[in-house]
């Protein structure tokens, strides 16, 4: 039943992402008078389709890679040099416009997912979101062995100073196997460490054992365990565990392993009411190896609010732009080998996470929606041949050339490109796959 949901929420995610973008080139190339000959969804055999005006638009089979907009003289070979409305016959400004409104679609798409929602349900940014406090450091991990311990304030990773959390991530992520120059601020000292994150060998990115420091609450209740039991509830404020305070999310399963079976006390808020819980945990393997649990998914806690439209509209274009230089950053890291490739996820990830954030809520799945979405923008401006990225390169090569490419040049460019990425697909599902298997 969940692979069936995934699959159907994936349908929906990538049924509007081809929507909007197949929109864009559509419309632009309507604006400027070109004729388009198909508009389809997906790639390969036709299903089923109909026709309106002049164009025939279609489903077919391989769906998931995206879908296209034909318009009449737009491949190399194609015998239009007589037809006014051709694409090949258009000043080559109204061609990069067409090439570039499917990705400025999505763009908008994002900004507006991100818009709508801030209006109505923004999360506040929390103290410990604007500063790097580190809230626990687990034992033999990379940050312990450099010297790094809860409580430190981190005031410069690399070459990023007064960082975010956010910043802090992105650092460890992205610098698998290599030492990383970290400097904290310590009873008032500034010290300097050497982190070197390890790399995830599944997952593909560096991990160095740290968590910021943040107010922790009841997450997931796992149902007919012990923490739901003995009363604890979704969004209880935890304070301490075993009279350790609880200022991160690995501390309360740290506590509970450590405690070997013995019953484990917790002081917790709700509703403003301080109350503590004995738990008496028992040992499981309902998510991995068999562990102690007492059935909590601890989470940082997030406080909502509604933006303005003016606010959410600016909010939005500053998360997305940061979205889009991360993107760029994790391309780059992988380019470099500081990241593995293995990070990419294919469509049976982007299936798992789209069921996922559906049974979470709206508010998840749009979020997501956005992510998606502006991914595919960045992804499509990449200049690799048969993507948007690659058509706009050629263009601005035959702008500086003012003349038009050969087309045994044209056709050899989009031959690679096609080769390159049924490459990366298959890479990318397999990559998957192995993935989703449990580990061996």
């Amino acid at each position: 039943m969940v692979v069936v949901q995934n699959v159907w929420w994936l349908l929906v995610l990538i049924g509007v992402m081809i929507l909007v973008h197949e929109l864009g080139h559509y419309w632009a190339a309507r604006f400027f008078d070109v004729h388009v000959e198909t508009f389809s969804f997906g790639f390969g055999p036709r299903l089923f389709g109909f026709r309106k005006g002049e164009t025939e638009f279609r489903f077919s089979a391989i769906f998931f890679l995206g879908g296209y907009v034909k318009m009449a003289g737009e491949q190399p070979g194609e015998d239009a040099t007589k037809d006014p409305r051709s694409f090949v016959n258009k000043p080559r400004w109204q061609r990069l416009g067409i090439a570039f409104a499917g990705p400025a679609m999505n763009i908008v798409l994002a900004v507006a997912l991100l818009t709508g929602l801030f209006m109505v349900k923004y999360p506040r940014p929390m103290e410990s979101d604007l500063s790097a406090t580190v809230g626990h450091v687990l034992p033999d991990s990379a940050a312990a062995k450099a010297g790094v311990k809860s409580g430190d304030k981190i005031v410069q990773i690399g070459s990023v100073a007064n960082p975010t959390w956010q910043d802090v991530l992105v650092a460890e992520a992205s610098n698998a196997n290599r030492p990383l120059p970290v400097v904290v601020q310590r009873n008032g000292k500034r010290m300097a460490f050497t982190v070197t994150p390890v790399l995830i060998e599944r997952a593909g990115i560096g991990f160095a054992g740290w968590a910021e420091q943040a107010d922790i609450q009841v997450g997931d209740l796992s149902p007919g365990l012990p923490a739901e039991k003995a009363g604890l509830r979704r969004g209880d404020l935890l304070l301490s565990v075993n009279g350790e305070p609880i200022r991160s999310q690995y501390k309360l399963r740290e506590v509970v392993q450590a405690c070997k079976g013995q019953p484990v006390e917790i002081d917790y808020i709700r509703d403003g009411v301080r109350s503590k819980a004995i738990i008496q945990p028992i040992k499981s393997d309902i998510d991995g190896p068999e562990r102690w649990m007492i059935g909590v998914g601890p989470e940082q806690r997030i406080e909502f609010t509604a933006l303005p439209f003016t606010e959410a509209l600016a909010e939005s274009t500053r998360q997305n732009a940061r979205g889009a230089t991360l993107i760029y950053q994790f391309l780059r890291g992988i380019i470099e080998r500081r990241l593995s490739a293995k990070s990419i996820d294919g469509p049976i990830r982007i299936a798992q996470l789209s069921g996922e954030a559906a049974r979470q809520g709206a508010y998840s799945f749009i979020m997501l929606m956005a992510a998606v979405s502006l991914n595919l923008a960045v992804v499509n401006l990449l200049p690799i041949p048969i993507l948007d990225g690659g058509v706009i390169v050629m263009l601005l090569v035959e702008m500086i050339m003012r003349r038009d490419l050969s087309l045994s040049v044209k056709e050899a460019v989009l031959k690679l490109g096609f080769v390159f990425l049924m490459g990366i697909m298959v890479f990318v599902l397999y990559n998957d796959i192995v993935k989703v298997l449990p580990p061996g």
